[in-house]
């Protein structure tokens, strides 16, 4: 027998995926015409909601997702630690679900909508791409921190972030204004209008300021974790071993290449300066210390919660926040 989704009942009943899922969590603002309609599809699909099917109880009020992409990502996952300690007083109960950095997030929301009746979603370390239109019919609260949502086209969505392409823009700005100028860029794909795109664009902007085109052959394209890093770097400086100075877009990234250069026997800053990106705690620590873009995670976390507690118990509209990042010049740089 055919396994119907939410979005199927939509489609049968000639309704959205939000007005379904308002049916299946009683809510009153449904009329009862439409409540009848879809709950006739359901019965003629034989549909249940997965939490129902397994005989959970719904817990009581709003149930909030956060879904976090990039579960090998250090600063992703202290970033959600502190998202959780600023709930503790929300009437909501949080869920978190970890997915790959390779994976959908937006697919894992409309999976979580089926099967655990989520009444909004908080979206850490997401790609904004032609994929998030699966949530463009959601009147669910929605905050998208790390990444601005401004341009995304969903009506219900916020977001906390820093301003990158200005940040992308000023670490591309300490490696030429010491004199480099063949520098590699270690990131993911430039298409969208995620955080790491306008990073890219940022440091267009700052070669583009001084006169200069960024040489795309020096953008490699790596999975943030620090195998991938590494491997990556490896197979980057076997081609381009004049290299003078990489710009990695996280600091585990920046660890990684590090790495790869000691072992193929170059020294970090004095034959490669690396400048990384988020301020994890480890960089801190890391032999020579990292220079990076410190996020303000604790400011991050507050104004998320924030503004996803203003939409889902008060009707706030989504508002967009941007909050400051710092450079950090550490021993990684000449």
């Amino acid at each position: 027998m055919k396994i119907y989704t939410i979005k199927d009942i939509a489609q049968k009943a000639g309704v959205s995926v939000t007005t379904v899922s308002r049916v299946l969590n009683h809510r009153p603002d449904v009329n009862r015409e439409t409540r009848e309609k879809v709950e006739r599809v359901m019965a003629a699909c034989h549909f249940v909601g997965n939490a129902n099917a397994r005989g959970l109880k719904q817990t009581e009020g709003d149930l909030v997702a956060i879904i976090v992409r990039g579960h090998q990502n250090p600063f992703l996952n202290a970033l959600a630690e502190s998202i959780l300690q600023h709930t503790k007083d929300c009437r909501a109960t949080f869920l978190t679900e970890f997915i790959d950095e390779k994976a959908d997030e937006f697919q894992t929301a409309l999976r979580l909508l089926h099967e655990r009746r989520v009444n909004g979603f908080i979206f850490v370390g997401s790609r904004i791409d032609q994929r998030a239109h699966e949530l463009s019919g959601l009147d669910l609260p929605m905050v998208f921190t790390t990444v601005s949502a401004q341009q995304a086209g969903l009506p219900s969505a916020a977001s906390v972030a820093i301003d990158d392409r200005a940040m992308g823009r000023l670490a591309a700005q300490v490696l030429l204004e010491r004199g480099h100028r063949k520098i590699a860029v270690f990131g993911a794909s430039r298409t969208g209008s995620d955080s790491l795109s306008l990073r890219y664009l940022g440091v267009r902007d700052a070669f583009t300021a001084a006169g200069l085109s960024f040489d795309e052959s020096r953008y490699v394209e790596t999975r943030f974790s620090l195998r991938g890093a590494y491997d990556s770097a490896r197979a980057f400086f076997a081609v381009k071993g004049d290299t003078t100075a990489v710009f990695a877009m996280s600091d585990t990234v920046a660890m990684g290449v590090c790495r790869a250069l000691s072992d193929i026997g170059r020294r970090v800053p004095e034959d490669v300066s690396v400048i990384g990106f988020d301020g994890t705690e480890m960089g801190k620590y890391y032999t020579p210390r990292l220079s990076t873009i410190e996020q303000p995670i604790e400011e991050l976390a507050s104004q998320t919660v924030l503004v996803l507690t203003d939409m889902l118990e008060h009707g706030v509209p989504p508002r967009h926040v941007t909050v400051e990042a710092t450079l950090r010049l550490r021993e990684s740089v000449l």
